[in-house]
């Protein structure tokens, strides 16, 4: 049965086929909301979004009479400066580029001495935020390695991510599935920037790309980036943006890794699915629309969490560009243009958000009453459903299954 483009069913079979070929060049892009779909033992998040996590930080750095009044004048200087509600990335970024300027001295009434503690204290803090396990047993996070593996292809996978926890790292070895992410090496693997441009892995390797760093990424005095654990020659974690993305050379991974968002995406025949990314960072969002930009047949579906409404950002930009699409819970931009989803006679039995697409009652559960459709991917728990029913259950590990 076919279906006009405006109907999320449509929308389902063109993001089944995309994903269950063999012949495009496939990513996919996780942001912060994949995490908070995981549930810890207490039935909270597993690891909070940049909000919740900016809370904590802050709570802790305002107990600490050391790093209290530097914490408290450095947010101040942001709200000043235009940040009515800074997160912590917008306050790393503020201390590094206040930092550069100090050498020796001050700046802005903070201290040289003053700004490094603070550095060094908020990335030891993320860092125990989101420095979580999987929680045993399949999860969403395996049914994206699984599916990267459980397709036969001509291109490898690309994930890209602006996480900077391991969960990822966690799904694909659980799964056993090989990945490169930018280093080489065994001792301590050094950021390889030449690897990265290199097309010659087999198609069963996944690339993993961490576009805002990541908890296990140290930087030397030399300036060198290496995947590990810290040392004594370690002088920053890599776990964030900050004004270096823009300054510091190509060899820098951010600059690196988003080159490589912004060439995947001006393949022609690139289709990149984005789940649980808030359309936030306005210099992912430029690289994403330069990219689109350059083909008019590359694709990218964004699957938004809740309604259309929560989602301006992204909304705005799919108005501007057709390929583009953005796939919420009551409706979408495809092709330009805005659309809610349809409506169809009430039918017993067929809400189960289980499924890519529910119908829900539109007012009371009465025969002939309407039901509306509602797309339900932007749940990355039910993104994760979806994939492994393009692989099957029988892909999970033994090791994984038997904790389910």
């Amino acid at each position: 049965m076919s279906y006009p483009s405006h109907d999320p069913l449509h929308q389902v079979s063109v993001l089944q086929q995309c994903l269950s070929g063999g012949k495009k060049r496939i990513g996919l892009f996780l942001g912060a909301g994949c995490p908070m779909s995981i549930k810890g033992e207490n039935q909270q998040p597993l690891i909070q979004d940049i909000a919740g996590i900016t809370k904590s930080v802050g709570d802790k750095l305002t107990s600490c009479s050391e790093i209290e009044a530097p914490y408290a004048l450095a947010e101040e200087q942001l709200k000043k400066d235009g940040i009515p509600e800074p997160n912590v990335e917008h306050l790393l970024t503020h201390i590094r580029a206040l930092r550069a300027v100090a050498g020796t001295d001050q700046v802005r009434g903070l201290t040289a001495e003053q700004l490094d503690a603070l550095d060094e204290r908020i990335c030891d803090l993320i860092h125990q935020e989101v420095n979580k396990d999987l929680p045993s047993g399949p999860t969403p996070y395996h049914s994206v390695a699984l599916w990267t593996d459980g397709i036969p292809r001509e291109f490898q996978v690309e994930i890209f991510t602006t996480n900077y926890d391991l969960l990822l790292e966690q799904a694909l070895e659980d799964s056993r599935v090989p990945y490169f992410d930018g280093f080489s090496g065994v001792r301590r693997p050094i950021f390889n920037p030449r690897a990265i441009e290199e097309e010659r892995l087999l198609p069963q390797w996944t690339r993993l790309w961490k576009l805002h760093g990541s908890i296990n990424w140290y930087q030397n005095e030399n300036g060198e980036v290496f995947r590990g654990t810290a040392s004594e020659t370690a002088i920053r974690r890599v776990i964030h943006p900050s004004h270096l993305k823009y300054q510091e050379s190509r060899r820098m991974p951010y600059l690196a890794m988003v080159d490589r968002l912004r060439t995947f995406l001006s393949d022609p025949t690139a289709a990149l699915v984005l789940c649980g990314y808030s359309f936030r960072d306005d210099h992912i969002n430029d690289t994403i629309m330069q990219g689109l930009q350059h083909t008019q047949t590359s694709v990218a579906f964004a699957l938004a969490y809740g309604s259309l409404e929560h989602s301006p950002d992204a909304t705005t930009l799919a108005k501007s560009r057709p390929n583009l699409n953005v796939l919420a819970k009551d409706g979408g931009v495809i092709g330009s243009q805005q659309y809610a989803w349809p409506r169809r006679p009430y039918q017993p039995e067929s809400g189960n958000e289980a499924n890519p697409v529910s119908w829900e009652p539109a007012g009371q559960e009465e025969e002939n009453s309407e039901q509306i459709a509602q797309f339900n991917l932007g749940d990355f728990r039910a993104f994760g459903r979806f994939l492994q029913s393009l692989v099957g259950d029988g892909m999970w590990p033994r090791e994984v299954a038997s904790n389910g």
